[in-house]
């Protein structure tokens, strides 16, 4: 707690876009409720912020740390590190955080290939093909770029997290009902979960809080919005052949996709007991498939055009398989950290800090 009586806050991006920073700043006018709460000591997104700061804060000083973006290069391990030592409660927010999202994909192509594709690609002039190193040497000293890691890491590989909030982002209504929770449990007048819980969504499935009318399900096809007849508004997606992830998807969204009309893509994450995302909605999606012949099974499943996408969209980094064969060097097991995982060029993920480059602080 800071001298003035408000506790101190903190909120840092890792490899992610920036949107679960919009949705904290889309609380609107209950981010004065915040501030009023909270001293924020660190949120790069929003305020300039020092590396150097936070390693001189005591340990733990940090009552509050929301830490989105998962962990892709060995600046965001030393963070990850940093913010763990430094704060009494770390939640990984948001879906890059919690399962790796959209960057979590790249786990599929080794990282020369990726390089390849940005240095090389056809959008990409450079006839003497140079590729980032993470160490070079100038005239004012050695300039550091962090390395990239063979894979993405989610954030509960690398370090313990209190709490996971998953989405992508998070809803703001579930952002102000967490912040709210978590300042009253400061205060003493609450009782925090059990750590390493899922907060701000539910404990079952989008399905279940879907208003959408289900029968039974026995579909003949899948196809994309587009290819299909007009839909019935009120009836199950899934049952009008469009491929909705509702059965394996953690329910706190409000199920705001499907009852727009578009099929749910997952981003809240496995539901309560689902192990793998990706093998729970397979499943699900097997089970209504109205064929029993191999070649008519196969016709029908060839109306998902992009199956990692529609199964692994925003879990594949914290999934089972966690990326391709290719890709898949690491021993990172969730919880269990990353030690030992190094990057492409053999550099450790999270070596000894590196917190300002040479003349001033990062």
């Amino acid at each position: 707690m800071s001298t003035n009586g408000k506790y101190r806050f903190a909120m840092y991006w890792a490899a992610s876009c920036g949107g679960c920073d919009i949705s904290v700043i889309n609380l609107h006018e209950a981010i004065l409720d915040l501030a009023e709460r909270f001293d924020i000591v660190f949120w790069p997104a929003v305020m300039d912020a020092k590396y150097a700061d936070v390693a001189a804060m005591p340990d733990g000083s940090i009552d509050l740390t929301l830490f989105s973006g998962g962990i892709r290069n060995i600046e965001n391990a030393e963070l990850a590190r940093l913010l763990r030592r430094k704060s009494s409660i770390l939640v990984a927010f948001g879906s890059c955080a919690t399962e790796g999202c959209i960057p979590g994909l790249a786990n599929l192509t080794p990282t020369g290939d990726l390089l390849d594709r940005v240095y090389e690609g056809p959008s990409m002039d450079n006839p003497e093909h140079i590729r980032p190193s993470a160490r070079v040497t100038m005239p004012e000293g050695e300039l550091h770029l962090p390395a990239l890691a063979p894979l993405l890491l989610t954030l509960d590989q690398v370090v313990e997290v209190d709490y996971r909030m998953p989405g992508c982002p998070p809803e703001t209504e579930r952002i102000a009902e967490v912040l709210g929770l978590l300042t009253a449990a400061l205060d003493g007048k609450a009782t925090l979960p059990s750590r390493g819980s899922v907060v701000g969504a539910g404990q079952s499935t989008v399905c279940d809080e879907c208003r959408r009318d289900r029968g039974i399900k026995r579909i003949t096809r899948f196809g994309r919005l587009h290819e299909l007849p007009s839909l019935d508004p009120g009836l199950c997606l899934l049952e009008q052949s469009v491929p909705c992830n509702g059965p394996a998807t953690r329910d706190g969204c409000g199920a705001k996709c499907p009852l727009a009309g578009a099929p749910c893509i997952g981003c809240y994450g496995p539901a309560d007991g689902v192990v793998d995302f990706g093998a729970r909605l397979l499943s699900a999606f097997a089970s209504i498939v109205d064929a029993n012949e191999p070649a008519e099974i196969d016709r029908i499943l060839d109306g998902l055009p992009d199956p990692v996408g529609q199964f692994y969209r925003f879990s594949l980094a914290g999934s089972l398989l966690r990326g391709s064969r290719a890709t898949r060097t690491t021993g990172a097991t969730r919880t269990t950290g990353a030690a030992g995982a190094t990057t492409a060029t053999g550099e450790p993920i999270a070596p000894e800090p590196v917190l300002a480059a040479p003349g001033g602080n990062r």
